[in-house]
């Protein structure tokens, strides 16, 4: 076990933070009660202050959570989301250790409005498949998402398959699709009514809303609209000087 080194010019408190992270993200479970403050004090030797103020910390970072009256207990994970790359909602719950799987509540054939008609550049004729999933993480809803793909590029796409297979692949495997690249735009927002319904949240909540077009070189395939949930995700961005 590792121990506080007094001798240290890092403050006590942080040396402990780092102990229990450590402690946290290698032997405890998600909502697992954590030891209490003067246990915790007992055992690295330390004030009650130097506790809290780790634990405050601990807090902040999002490791752990605190229950009026009962304790202290291990956050459950977030998706760490790289922004600098593509990612996979399916791929990143599984390195989590979770089981991903994507409810498709809504799945249609729609002429396009004049606003989907302007982003993906179509006539007003055209057709465009509209999918509403709500995206699980070992059964607990983490995204609402509502996407646009264009039937000319796509058709035969079935929500059969939808439910069993990530898209991104269906669309790379079976249309030859190319994910060349993306934008994002992230707002914060405050949760609807109906968006509060399928995350199992309460209305007003913190989340943040996400719009993702994706291109096959100059081509715009895919255009989703996501509400995720704001205590479930955290995103990174790296920024290079060049």
């Amino acid at each position: 076990m590792k121990s506080i080194d007094k001798n240290l010019k890092t403050p006590l408190y942080l040396q402990l933070v780092n102990i229990l992270i450590e402690k946290i993200e290698r032997n405890m479970e998600e909502h697992e009660q954590i030891l209490s403050e003067r246990e915790i004090c007992d055992i690295y030797d330390v004030s009650r202050t130097t506790v809290r103020q780790a634990l405050d910390q601990l807090e902040k970072e999002g490791y752990i959570y605190k229950v009026h009256g009962k304790g202290t207990f291990v956050s459950p994970k977030r998706l760490n989301q790289d922004l600098s790359s593509f990612y996979s909602f399916t791929e990143e719950m599984k390195k989590l250790g979770k089981k991903p799987n994507s409810e498709v509540i809504g799945f249609e054939i729609v002429n396009v409005d004049e606003r989907i008609s302007r982003i993906f550049n179509l006539n007003d004729d055209d057709l465009v498949y509209k999918i509403t999933r709500v995206r699980k993480a070992d059964d607990i809803p983490m995204m609402y998402e509502i996407t646009y793909l264009p039937y000319s590029l796509f058709a035969g796409l079935s929500k059969d398959k939808l439910e069993t297979i990530p898209m991104y692949e269906i669309l790379v495997d079976e249309f030859n699709a190319k994910l060349t690249s993306a934008e994002e735009y992230f707002e914060p927002i405050i949760t609807r009514r109906l968006e509060s319904i399928y995350l199992e949240i309460p209305e007003g909540a913190p989340s943040l809303r996400i719009e993702r077009l994706t291109y096959d070189h100059d081509v715009l395939i895919e255009y989703t609209i996501g509400v995720a949930r704001g205590d479930k995700f955290k995103y990174r961005v790296q920024l290079l000087n060049k």
